[in-house]
């Protein structure tokens, strides 16, 4: 099947040289081809350029682009949308004042989540998150990574990661997989954290490899959840399974999280509101991403990263929706743009680098997806008739997506 696009406005994103992220000030350009076309061969792009140098095509479907643009699809490399039910009564727990961590120790939180999960059964489970993947697919998104972590006992964090294998194989979007058994403590091992440690390492994660149900494991390794000390055993013992670490770090406080996760050469470290020089400094040696999630930070009121110190500093920023119940009820990365314009003071330039290159390396993606380029996946869309690509994160409330293609077929 061979599919041309043409006569499109503005091609974003374009590569000739593909590169792993782009960092520092190179975050504040992206490349564009104005009056351009796209060829696509079944699953892959196979060429692009402008239309004045259009080869003769014999294609199977001819998309007239006029006034209209062309992006790589968004990599979402921070979701937890495997879960059941939702938690809007805690939502106005949150309105009348109560911290997340207040709601947590009551038993809300991650531990609602979990009792919700373990009562649901795994055919329900999947058709709730089918639901969430074809709204995310809506909205752009092209490849996405899902976490369990609402288990928090081995038969239900094995009922997510199956749900989630079972998404892969029916669903045209990318999906990547990431174990995450210490996302909160159990209430019944609540002041004995080393014991249950010891289950994650000894009983789920033998498990979890021997049905490779995980491409990553996560940690939530901050203030009132997981130590550096437990974080280290849980990676060491992920080690041996070929399990890659993307932690949750310094959404609370200075956890030490950053450092634990460059020093097992975690892919990623997600949140960073507590950022300082130390762990920029750290991260600046590392082949870690540093990832932030603005829409996490915005609903639950919480300090923004210091994101202007650390592309300064010469860092990669990735954005990621963390689309979850409790505290970012959203995988729209489109909205995420806006709020790393709004709320986080980045450039147009600056967030759409960070929603695609550098979170498809957040999820090892970044030779595949997350930009134009010959040889990579064709994941894209097609946006309505825009003025200019700054107009996405500015109108912010505005679906502008009028085609999707992944893996080179259209889906909508």
């Amino acid at each position: 099947m061979i599919t041309l696009i043409q006569n499109i406005k503005q091609l974003i994103q374009t590569e000739e040289t593909p590169v792993k992220w782009v960092a520092g000030a190179d975050m504040a350009k992206i490349n564009t081809i104005k009056n351009a076309y796209l060829l696509i061969e079944d699953e892959l792009i196979s060429d692009f350029g402008t239309m004045d140098n259009l080869p003769k095509i014999n294609a199977d479907k001819i998309i007239d682009a006029t006034g209209k643009m062309v992006f790589p699809s968004y990599c979402d490399s921070h979701t937890h949308l495997v879960y059941a039910g939702s938690r809007e009564i805690e939502y106005s727990d949150k309105i009348k004042g109560l911290s997340y961590e207040e709601i947590a120790k009551r038993g809300g939180g991650i531990l609602n989540s979990a009792k919700l999960l373990a009562e649901t059964s795994e055919d329900e489970l999947y058709n709730q998150s089918l639901t969430r993947i074809n709204e995310i697919i809506k909205l752009g998104t092209g490849a996405v990574e899902i976490k369990s972590g609402y288990g928090l006992n081995t038969e239900s964090e094995l009922k997510m990661l199956r749900v989630i294998k079972r998404l892969k194989e029916t669903t045209d979007i990318e999906i990547k997989s990431t174990f995450l058994g210490a996302h909160a403590i159990p209430a019944e091992y609540k002041a004995k954290q080393y014991e249950y440690v010891d289950i994650v390492i000894n009983e789920m994660l033998p498990l979890v490899a021997t049905e490779e149900l995980a491409d990553y494991v996560d940690v939530f390794c901050d203030k009132g959840f997981f130590t550096v000390e437990n974080t280290d055993r849980i990676l060491m013992a992920a080690m041996k399974y070929g399990l890659r670490p993307k932690i949750h770090a310094n959404e609370l406080d200075y956890s030490g999280g950053i450092q634990v996760g460059v020093k097992y050469n975690a892919l990623s470290v997600d949140h960073l509101e507590f950022t300082g020089d130390d762990e920029i400094n750290c991260l600046l040696k590392s082949e870690t991403m540093p990832t932030l999630l603005p829409g996490a930070a915005f609903f639950l009121g919480m300090v923004d990263p210091p994101v202007r110190k650390m592309i300064n500093a010469g860092l990669p920023i990735a954005l990621a929706s963390d689309f979850n119940p409790g505290s970012s009820p959203s995988g729209n990365m489109k909205m995420v743009m806006s709020f790393g314009t709004i709320k986080l003071k980045m450039l147009p330039e600056e967030v759409i680098n960070a929603v695609t290159i550098n979170t498809a390396y957040a999820m090892g993606l970044h030779e595949t997806h997350g930009s134009i380029a010959k040889g990579k996946v064709a994941n894209i869309f097609i946006t309505k008739k825009i003025p200019s690509y700054e107009f996405m994160p500015y109108a912010y409330g505005s679906n502008l997506i009028d085609t999707v293609f992944l893996k080179g077929k259209e889906v909508l």
